[in-house]
């Protein structure tokens, strides 16, 4: 990897563009320290040394890159646009006239990229107004003395220029992402999460360090530090696993030429639905302890699940979320993944499957192996998102959105992985030296 960023660095073409990225990641990161309009920053940084999020807050903490509690002008970070792009990934497969803009090709894609642009605005404005919201109740730090004097100046005026300065925060974000896509390298809005996630690292690491007890922390330090490396080797090893099914074209004649009579393979991943179900179960399980938070009651129901639903180390929250990880897995592979459309492409170009007729069999053929594949990925899945809360539980305030945990260890390693690939290829486009060597 090193030797990959080394030679890219000596090529000027590759070497400007890593250095426009570069220049994009600082102004993202000035801005998650920039407050809003109307926000005590002293407050803010006083409640958050006094307070611990968790659930989908902590989760929109870690991709905000920390700039969610501190309330600045990039709070939400690239959540709505991630948000925004799950919802029409999803709505695709439900309306017709989506999943017709994504068969036309390029021009299909960009409207539907717009129609991503345009519903991002929308759910940072919802998004902005529950902060602000939140924040001026002082319901946003729960155990902080100062939580309402954060916002001082509670007249409409104000919020509303907090909600309109968040949202021009979440499309400029979005802006930034896509000038990496255009001019950097890589993929803008990944690159953006990665920065977001490796950001946090440093606080937490050092927190283990200062709250452990054996050898002034530095024993916990270096345990947690191995446990993340035996992670990554692990994430590394099962994101780069996948099942090649064979694909044998025949040869056709088209005038005077003899056209395919090619072999290839379709690649599919252990972990066909990478960090998603991830996210969509921390999510969903972040709702009913919402729900009784807002509604202030103390019944039986609200005690139980404030009892059961909230810290993430009750063997009931485990339970539940590692069987909503391993749903959820099934259920995004089952609305990214069409065999019967796979099927038909082979069919209509002349390919098949060795010993598998095509058409319908090929089609119930690819479905047979992605459910074998994706019961692995999915217990995968729901093992790496459940080591924080097991193994690391001892080590100070170890949650699913500790550095070395689920979500941010699947982000970051996928994102570098696939960031290592894209500047490798440009790297041999440029070198190719073809058959005169």
């Amino acid at each position: 990897m090193f030797t990959a960023f080394a030679r890219a660095f000596k090529t000027p073409d590759l070497r400007k563009k890593l250095l426009f990225t570069l220049g994009i990641i600082v102004i993202y990161r000035l801005g998650a320290h920039v407050p809003a309009p109307g926000v005590d920053y002293a407050k803010v940084q006083q409640c958050i040394d006094q307070s611990d999020s968790g659930g989908l807050l902590g989760l929109m903490q870690m991709f905000s890159g920390g700039a969610l509690l501190q309330i600045t002008i990039f709070a939400l970070g690239i959540m709505p646009y991630i948000t925004a792009s799950i919802i029409l990934q999803l709505l695709t497969v439900v309306i017709p006239r989506l999943e017709a803009l994504k068969k036309e090709g390029q021009s299909g894609t960009a409207k539907i990229t717009q129609y991503t642009r345009y519903l991002t605005v929308a759910l940072a404005v919802l998004q902005g107004t529950g902060l602000v919201a939140t924040a001026r109740s002082g319901a946003l730090f729960q155990n902080c003395t100062v939580r309402d004097q954060i916002v001082a100046d509670k007249s409409i005026f104000t919020t509303l220029v907090m909600v309109i300065t968040m949202t021009a925060g979440t499309a400029a974000v979005m802006w930034l992402g896509e000038l990496i896509t255009d001019k950097g390298i890589g993929n803008g809005m990944s690159i953006l999460m990665f920065i977001s996630i490796a950001a946090t690292f440093p606080g937490a690491l050092w927190a283990i360090k200062e709250s452990g007890k054996l050898a002034d922390g530095w024993i916990e330090f270096g345990t947690v530090i191995l446990i993340g490396f035996v992670m990554v080797a692990l994430v590394v090893f099962v994101e780069q696993a996948q099942r090649r099914i064979p694909v044998q074209y025949a040869k056709r004649m088209i005038g005077r030429r003899s056209y395919g009579g090619t072999s290839t393979y379709i690649p599919l991943k252990v972990n066909q639905a990478g960090v998603i179900p991830v996210i969509f179960a921390s999510s969903l399980l972040f709702i009913p302890s919402l729900i009784v938070q807002f509604s202030g009651s103390t019944s039986g129901w609200a005690t139980w699940i404030q009892d059961h639903f909230v810290t993430g180390d009750h063997p009931y929250y485990i339970a539940v979320y590692f069987v909503l990880i391993v749903f959820f897995a099934f259920f995004y592979v089952a609305i990214s993944f069409n065999p019967d459309e796979v099927a038909d492409n082979m069919k209509k170009y002349g390919g098949f499957i060795p010993g598998i007729r095509a058409g319908r069999p090929t089609a119930e053929y690819l479905s047979y192996v992605l459910n074998r594949i994706t019961w692995p990925g999915s217990l995968y899945l729901g093992l790496i998102a459940l080591v924080p809360t097991m193994a690391l539980a001892g080590f100070g305030g170890a949650n699913q959105n500790f550095p070395f945990g689920g979500t941010s260890i699947l982000i970051i390693v996928g994102v570098g992985l696939e960031t290592v690939k894209q500047i490798e290829s440009q790297l041999q486009q440029r070198n190719y030296e073809g058959f005169l060597r």
